[in-house]
């Protein structure tokens, strides 16, 4: 892969409105997201960074460069529904980050993506993450003094008042990686925003996922000894922006399989091709042997629901018939280790 390619592919889906991005762990995302048309307050595509008034993204060129894309496909917990997404990965050496496990101060936020934003206080949460230093940021003198008293201590604390402050002050959310950092400047999701995470930019932290310590889902194929640092989400051919259905777009689902080509991982994707291979030729699934591994079980479901969408667009009733045979098949046939093989596809929004 050359020098340049993951770096193109940031660049490129930067200006795409239909693409999010995240940073974080598995527990404790910021995410960046637009609107069709949405301004942007900075639009630095050689920089890698771009910039609207309600969130930012930046990725520093020199190690975007070294970033390994791994192209991959999830189940969701509906059956007409997949995810997808691209992973931004580093050795584990290279990606680790601070890893403090305490509220810390770390003075004027120097790095910050948009200029007014330079002179505010950034304090680390201190959740301890393998990959990530997730931060919130103010220039609140209250909220200062408040975090500040708290310094030195856990945020989940019984009776540490930190956390009741910043969900009431509601300040930026900043979460920095080796790779760069993703700001997210709306309210958090609770209360003062109907008990919804906005729509656009915005962030999760959830003590319970936190309590893993996984730096992302057992669900995401990531290689041994590689830690995702980012991920890319582009447009998703089911599913909304908000995590509604959609209906089934033709060309988001190619421009993926486009990705998925390039940046899939081997094993499953010649699970896609063999099962896709069989549909093809009319074979019944009972001649089609339910490959080895949790990841590649999930790689055939899903080659599966999309065929299903691919044969109901094309009204090919054949194809659509055999389809649901293999489904329905494939989705009785799950071992019991597969019963958390869905993940939450819209987490923080309300359902569709």
């Amino acid at each position: 892969m050359s020098a340049d390619t993951v770096s193109r592919l940031i660049a490129e889906h930067l200006a795409d409105w239909q693409a999010g991005w995240s940073m974080g762990a598995f527990g404790a995302l910021a995410e960046f997201h637009q609107d069709d048309g949405e301004p942007a307050v900075v639009d630095d595509r050689p920089g890698l960074t771009r910039a609207t008034a309600r969130g930012a993204i930046r990725f520093d060129p020199a190690v975007a460069a070294t970033l390994v894309p791994l192209a991959y496909e999830t189940l969701s917990p509906r059956p007409q529904r997949w995810s997808h997404a691209v992973a931004l990965c580093l050795p584990a050496a290279d990606a680790a980050g601070a890893g403090r496990a305490v509220l810390s101060e770390l003075g004027p936020d120097a790095a910050a993506i948009r200029p007014q934003d330079r002179a505010a206080i950034l304090f680390d949460m201190g959740l301890a993450l393998g990959n990530c230093d997730f931060c919130i940021r103010t220039a609140d003198p209250a909220l200062i003094d408040a975090l500040r008293a708290a310094c030195g201590r856990s945020l989940f604390d019984p009776g540490n008042p930190a956390m009741a402050a910043i969900l009431a002050a509601h300040p930026h959310r900043v979460a920095v990686t080796r790779a760069g950092r993703a700001e997210v400047f709306q309210k958090i999701g609770g209360p003062d925003t109907g008990g919804v995470s906005p729509a656009g930019p915005h962030s999760h932290v959830l003590p319970r996922l936190l309590a893993s310590g996984r730096t992302h889902t057992a669900n995401t194929p990531i290689p041994p000894g590689m830690v995702p640092i980012a991920f890319l989400h582009p447009g998703n051919p089911v599913i909304g922006p908000l995590g509604e259905d959609r209906p089934f777009d033709a060309g988001l689902h190619a421009r993926f399989q486009a990705l998925l080509s390039r940046h899939g991982v081997p094993t499953l994707l010649a699970v896609k091709q063999q099962a896709e291979a069989a549909l093809r030729t009319g074979d019944g699934p009972e001649r089609f042997a339910a490959p080895d591994g949790r990841h590649e079980r999930a790689a055939l479901r899903v080659t599966l629901r999309q065929h299903e969408r691919l044969a109901e667009q094309d009204g090919d009733r054949a194809l659509l018939q055999r389809v649901r045979a293999w489904r329905t098949a494939f989705d009785a046939m799950r071992p019991a280790d597969d019963a958390d093989d869905t993940d939450d596809d819209a987490p923080g929004h309300a359902p569709a």
